[in-house]
């Protein structure tokens, strides 16, 4: 949500601004704006536009903007419609003060009654009663710039906050502070960059420095102070991102969705060099499996697709390592938990490592003295580096706003610690490198997806994903995916739920796809199937070769498991069918003339609660 870029030193500043901004458009947004000064000529140069990025930069062109300081910012919005008067940055009323923020101030309204009576406010939202009030303790009330930022910050106090000013009577300092909201320092040779988002940033520089909650910064070229909570000077260690640049374009595919689907096998083979040794046997740090091993209850928390892999990893954990595994939804456990174990375990899936429900659980569990594991895609994110342990998906940059390859990383490196927990007693290496190659197969016959796409859901209204065990697991993450990126509405659910209220919806030509990679339970889903067939339904059959019949649409590809565990090649089955629901999903979205990136209203990245 939201995407902020800011520079000052000795580079030109609007060039990297607007490339940055480009690099944070799958973050979702609906405005963006940018601001440049020119300490030298005393010029500076403001614009702010409705749309995309795209549009910002007609209008800023052939403008003549020059100087070496500036922020900019993509609006996600929550306080005050998507327009330019509400877009960031927002500038004080004496025009000497401007703010981007990404976040929520929670009691904006309260601090606009106390301290800016008589105020002229330009827009609606929580963001510019922070610039006000900067411009009041300097102008009004005679404090330093510093301390009436902190001032500011302390009225604010635990919100969600990342910010960057800039005071055009000190135009070459950028002042950053952050709370619970991503902020980076971006370290060039002659400039440093600020962006809540490393990506946007990795064509200037791959070393980075990351705030702590509560801490401010002041930056002037390369000089960096930096301040906690207490106003005491601290120091941070740089790190470095180890991504290509180029990892985070398209090339020769027409949208990143599409492109990191097909990215999948290679996921997985990228996880199993990692992760796996010669032997086969797990690689990961014995303390973290010790962990495992000795609680009492395993939690698993997480958000949205993050969450449906945490199903699948629940069923992994009880079936194959035989623990106690319990999954929560972050936003909803953070406020009411209940945990009556002594000595529980919990691992945090994140795509993003930023997300702010998660984050307000982990706050929680570290409280209480519990230990913790983060699973994510970002290795110097928030989540990686406040939760005890971290492991890396190794997935590379996912831009698509829908998740497809995080999702299969997540399910693939929770395998692997399954089979730790057992002490490589079983194998998961052998079916998810058989996985593997069966999901490049399905991937050479993409196509076929496009026209089941076109037959049952470009012009459906609804339609409904239904299978049994990981099959009904899949099927919720199936719904997401067909509806966040078509607005197809979507159910996903147990098959075995529909004679309890679903049939209902039923009515002719309905999409009902069976999701089938389940031997246990596969007649009874094709019995609930001939149901909603008998109800007019228009169905479709997913289902793994050894248990499809001739008639099925999709037949996926066998693999090979006659020396490999059962039990493990079952649960691991469910993979082979992500990739055919990611691709329904893409081609009804395609077919839909959507953009397939950038669903409305939704964003990559979940930073505000």
């Amino acid at each position: 949500m939201c995407g902020i870029v800011g520079i000052t030193g000795s580079r030109a500043a609007l060039p990297v601004l607007l490339r940055g901004l480009q690099k944070l458009e799958y973050r979702g947004y609906d405005s963006a704006g940018v601001y440049v000064n020119d300490s030298a000529t005393n010029d500076e140069f403001f614009f702010k536009e409705k749309g995309r990025v795209e549009q910002l930069e007609a209008l800023v062109a052939d403008k003549g903007i020059h100087g070496n300081t500036g922020i900019a910012h993509t609006r996600w919005a929550t306080h005050g419609i998507p327009s330019a008067h509400n877009s960031h940055p927002h500038v004080s009323a004496s025009g000497r003060f401007f703010l981007v923020h990404n976040g929520v101030i929670e009691g904006f309204r309260e601090l606009k009654e106390t301290y800016l009576q008589g105020v002229d406010f330009k827009s609606e939202t929580d963001t510019e009663v922070a610039v006000q009030l900067v411009a009041k303790f300097v102008e009004q009330d005679g404090l330093t710039v510093p301390t009436a930022f902190r001032k500011v910050l302390a009225l604010i106090g635990t919100g969600s906050y990342g910010f960057v000013l800039v005071d055009n009577q000190n135009p070459d300092v950028l002042y950053v502070a952050r709370n619970k909201s991503p902020l980076l320092l971006g370290l060039g040779e002659d400039f440093t960059v600020v962006t809540s988002d490393a990506a946007a940033m990795l064509e200037y520089t791959h070393e980075f420095m990351a705030l702590d909650d509560g801490e401010m910064a002041i930056i002037k070229g390369t000089d960096i102070e930096i301040l906690n909570a207490a106003n005491e000077p601290v120091k941070h260690d740089a790190f470095t991102i180890e991504i290509d640049a180029a990892e985070t374009d398209k090339g020769i595919y027409p949208y990143y969705m599409l492109k990191e689907i097909e990215e999948q096998p290679n996921v997985i083979r990228t996880l199993l060099n990692e992760y796996m040794d010669d032997t086969s046997h797990v690689n990961i740090d014995d303390a973290i499996i010790n962990e495992l091993k000795q609680a009492d209850r395993i939690y698993i928390v997480a958000a949205g697709t993050s969450y449906h892999a945490s199903l699948i990893g629940k069923r992994m954990f009880e079936k194959i390592a035989n623990r106690p595994t319990q999954v929560e939804i972050a936003s909803e456990f953070a406020y009411d938990s209940y945990i009556p174990e002594a000595n529980p375990f919990f691992i945090f899936l994140s795509q993003s490592g930023e997300t702010a429900d998660s984050r307000e659980v982990l706050q929680m569990v570290e409280a209480k003295g519990f230990k913790s594991l983060t699973l994510t895609n970002v290795p110097n994110s928030t989540l990686a580096r406040e939760a005890t342990y971290a492991l890396p998906l190794l997935a590379g940059p996912e831009i698509a706003v829908a998740s497809t390859k995080a999702y299969t990383a997540q399910i693939t490196v929770l395998a692997f610690l399954a089979q730790a927990m057992v002490d490589n007693k079983v194998s998961v290496a052998h079916p998810l490198a058989a996985i593997a190659v069966a999901m490049e197969a399905i991937l050479q016959d993409k196509d076929r997806y496009k026209v089941l796409a076109e037959e049952y859901l470009v012009d459906s209204s609804s339609a409904f994903y239904i299978g049994r065990a990981n099959d009904a697991e899949l099927a919720l993450e199936a719904a997401l995916k067909l509806k966040e990126i078509s607005y197809v509405h979507t159910e996903g659910f147990a098959a075995g739920e529909l004679k309890h209220g679903t049939l209902a919806l039923i009515e002719d030509n309905t999409p009902v796809i069976g999701l089938i990679t389940q031997p246990k339970t596969a007649e009874l889903t094709r019995s609930n199937l001939a149901e909603t067939q008998a109800r007019g339904a228009h169905t479709l059959i997913i289902a793994t070769e050894e248990i499809a019949h001739s008639d099925d649409q999709v037949i996926l590809p066998s693999v090979d498991s006659a020396n490999d565990d059962a039990v493990v090649v079952d649960q691991l089955a469910i993979l082979l069918a992500t990739i055919p629901v990611q691709l329904l999903s893409y081609f009804t979205s395609l077919g839909r003339g959507l953009d397939v990136d950038r669903p409305r209203n939704l964003a990559k990245s979940v930073t505000v609660q």
